[in-house]
């Protein structure tokens, strides 16, 4: 009984806790239509790294619905990709976002209703390799599993893309990262979007900004799983600014899973046919390890990890191309 009360209590604890803007078509929604005049543009380019259709049963394999063209243009007029558990997408745009009064862009999933809520992390970047999330905050109760029909309540959600049903954009405001070195929230070039897989077993939970397990709907072991992301729109766009040379190449460079094992993979996507070098190094540049020095056609490229022999510790993987380089770190723990 004693322990029923406590987790009562916490429960009503977390209810009573600051509110965050409500669903659609309630006073103080932030809420923004597809059909908004604010918005001035779209992204022309995504990629995605899919993710478990059930991360704790890896053997049904990964998500399949939708393809990286779903993703692209208006929302609501073609289709969406679902990510999967802990799946990521990362879009690119023709001109840079960037940061004004208010909302800068919006990221729209397709919930059928304003409670059955997918939610995702978003990251941006203005070089293509290092990316900022936004200070994401989930006041949803943890100790019981939203289960995989299970419904939230958007006021209890604030800066995880999900919190809005179909066709209405969830915004982002680039003030809220203005603090962070390596950032320019005035040239935004890459969002990133990343499947919050929902689950509130330690082995599998997502966390937001406080250390709070973030609990949504889990498990959905479907083609269709995880977040399903339709679109994202940009109100502030900066017509001065050019994406820089590389990123009009490379949109892609992911290393997954990491820290490494013997499923980890590098991902590339080439926009155009280049000669690229992909090398390991040490954290002091001395132990390098060539995994490709060759002229690599247009389109995605994966590379298997499971043959590198290095020592445990941390590590560079580096792209390097005639138009700039990329570079991601890593870390190898071989227990």
């Amino acid at each position: 009984m004693k322990q029923l009360l406590t987790i009562f209590s916490i429960i009503i604890s977390f209810a009573i806790m600051a509110q965050f803007p409500p669903p659609v078509g309630q006073i103080g929604t932030t809420a923004i239509y597809k059909d908004s005049s604010v918005f001035v543009a779209w992204a022309t380019n995504c990629l995605v790294t899919r993710g478990y259709q059930d991360i704790s049963n890896q053997s049904l394999g990964f998500t399949t619905t939708g393809d990286n063209t779903m993703a692209i243009g208006k929302a609501g007029e073609n289709g969406v990709i679902s990510l999967g558990d802990g799946g990521s997408a990362i879009l690119t745009f023709s001109k840079p976002i960037k940061n004004e009064t208010g909302w800068d862009f919006a990221v729209f999933e397709n919930s059928f209703n304003d409670d059955f809520l997918e939610l995702a992390f978003v990251e941006v970047s203005s070089d293509g390799i290092n990316f900022f999330r936004f200070p994401a905050t989930s006041y949803t109760q943890n100790l019981i599993q939203v289960d995989g029909f299970g419904t939230l309540d958007a006021t209890k959600i604030d800066n995880l893309a999900g919190k809005y049903r179909a066709l209405y954009g969830t915004p982002f405001d680039l003030e809220d990262l203005s603090s962070q070195s390596g950032l320019d929230i005035n040239k935004i070039t890459h969002v990133k979007i990343i499947d919050v897989v929902g689950c509130i077993q330690a082995n599998y939970a997502t966390y937001d900004q406080y250390q709070n397990i973030i609990n949504d709907p889990w498990n959905t072991p479907y083609p269709s799983g995880g977040f399903d992301l339709d679109a994202v729109g940009v109100i502030h766009q900066n017509n001065s600014g050019e994406i820089n040379e590389l990123s009009n190449s490379v949109s892609l460079f992911e290393v997954f899973p990491n820290p490494i094992d013997n499923l980890s993979v590098i991902k590339y996507y080439l926009k155009e046919s280049l000669p690229i070098k992909i090398v390991i190094s040490d954290v002091l540049g001395k132990q390098n390890f060539v995994l490709i020095d060759q002229k690599e056609n247009k389109g995605f490229h994966t590379i298997k990890l499971n043959n590198i022999n290095l020592t445990n510790g941390i590590y560079f993987v580096k792209l390097l191309t005639t138009k700039g380089n990329l570079v991601k770190k890593i870390i190898i723990n071989n227990e």
